[in-house]
């Protein structure tokens, strides 16, 4: 073992010294960390053969906080909360959060660590689980009546009708194909979903999906979903796929969108903005202070290839790419249930991204914070919608379907 340094170097790393590093640790046979050390340097101290050539300097994207301040109190109810993107973009818009119904206990951990006067029902307290449509029913007819003058909002699982999922198999396995409604168990919820809908009657419900969704059978399974709702009176906006990066998020995910209402009101959707943000914006400030930033400790033969990248170059043997700081970051991706995601690389830093570094990606703020593995951190982070999309999207609803004046 060597002998760590005794006070870390805080000065940024030369390319020269860097690549002393390197060699030190393949001829002494240690770990790229241990040898970090023993120079006083950590993997964020590191740097690309070609840095700070593109730099973000337009300012900051809005955040959370830029929608806070009309508390009309519209309520909501949400289904396959997740951690939570669709209710804390709606909270910042004005709505009452009346309850969540999650079945995974540790995202229900993460929701009530954040926000513990949420009414959320999930293990281990409930089973929070969709398909089990009496038992939703009855735990919301205490609160919530008939013809609910609120808001239902929902996203079911989206993994079968995901290409990014099914990119994980041979293209000749059977695996290869977007299962969709076969599925055996997440195959159903959204019929599951528009039955709840179909008891409660809110006055307005949103169904949110990946665009595979829509794509599916031609389309067959969300228009009969669709159909089905438009029979008992909604006007149902047709299905819309909204790309983050046009919405003020430093991040290209495209999710569908689709709106119904019983208020005999147009939806209206929030308009693009004018220009994109960089994924330097939010990647830029430092990690001080804040929870879920545990690196990835890697190898030095990947952070050596990862450092002769240039911006938005993939390295193929890790399938990984080297984000831009100038342009939106590629989507940041859940994994599957055994595994994490797969998070992008750092502009300026040869490592992946942090947990932190992805929900500031996905315009999180830094005080909401994931529990559990940090596999496991990386999967909700990745599966949510980005709050701010979500506060856009409710601030239109508050508008149009309800009215509400100043928005």
């Amino acid at each position: 073992m060597l002998d760590s340094a005794v006070l870390r170097d805080t000065r940024p790393v030369s390319l020269r010294k860097q690549n002393s590093i390197f060699a030190f640790a393949e001829r002494e046979r240690v770990e790229l960390s241990e040898a970090l050390a023993y120079f006083g340097k950590t993997l964020d101290d590191l740097i690309y053969e070609r840095s700070r050539e593109e730099i973000w300097s337009e300012g900051a994207p809005r955040s959370l906080d830029d929608f806070r301040g009309l508390e009309h109190g519209i309520p909501l109810v949400s289904f396959f909360t997740g951690c939570g993107g669709i209710d804390l973009g709606f909270e910042a818009a004005g709505f009452r959060h009346l309850a969540a119904f999650e079945f995974n206990e540790l995202f229900c951990k993460t929701l009530r660590r954040n926000r513990p006067n949420w009414k959320v029902f999930g293990p281990p307290t409930g089973s929070g689980d969709v398909s089990n449509v009496s038992e939703v029913i009855a735990a919301l007819e205490c609160n919530v009546p008939v013809n609910f003058e609120g808001v239902f909002a929902g996203g079911p699982p989206c993994q079968p009708f995901s290409i990014a999922a099914n990119q994980r198999f041979s293209k000749t396995g059977s695996n290869f194909k977007r299962v969709g409604f076969s599925h055996e168990q997440n195959g159903n919820l959204l019929f599951d979903y528009v039955s709840i809908i179909k008891h409660f009657r809110p006055a307005c419900f949103l169904i949110e999906n990946v665009p595979g969704l829509r794509d599916l059978d031609g389309g067959v399974q969300l228009s009969e979903a669709v159909r089905d709702l438009e029979n008992i009176g909604y006007s149902v906006h047709p299905p819309t796929v909204l790309n983050a990066a046009n919405y003020q998020v430093p991040q290209f995910r495209e999710r569908l969108f689709a709106i119904g209402t019983r208020t005999g009101r147009q939806v209206r959707l929030p308009a693009p903005s004018e220009g994109m943000y960089g994924a330097g914006c939010v990647l830029q400030h430092g990690l001080q202070g804040v929870q879920n930033t545990e690196r990835r400790s890697h190898k030095l033969g990947s952070v050596m290839r990862y450092a002769r990248l240039d911006y938005g170059q993939r390295d193929q043997l890790g399938r990984v790419d080297r984000l831009s700081p100038c342009r939106p970051s590629k989507t940041v991706i859940a994994g599957g249930t055994n595994g994490g995601g797969r998070s992008h690389l750092h502009p300026e830093i040869p490592r992946t991204l942090s947990v932190r570094e992805c929900a500031r990606l996905q315009t999180f703020p830094d005080d909401y914070i994931f529990v559990g593995s940090t596999a496991r951190q990386f999967t909700q982070v990745g599966n949510a919608v980005p709050p701010v999309l979500a506060a856009q999207i409710a601030t239109c609803l508050a508008s149009s379907v309800f009215r509400v004046k100043g928005m």
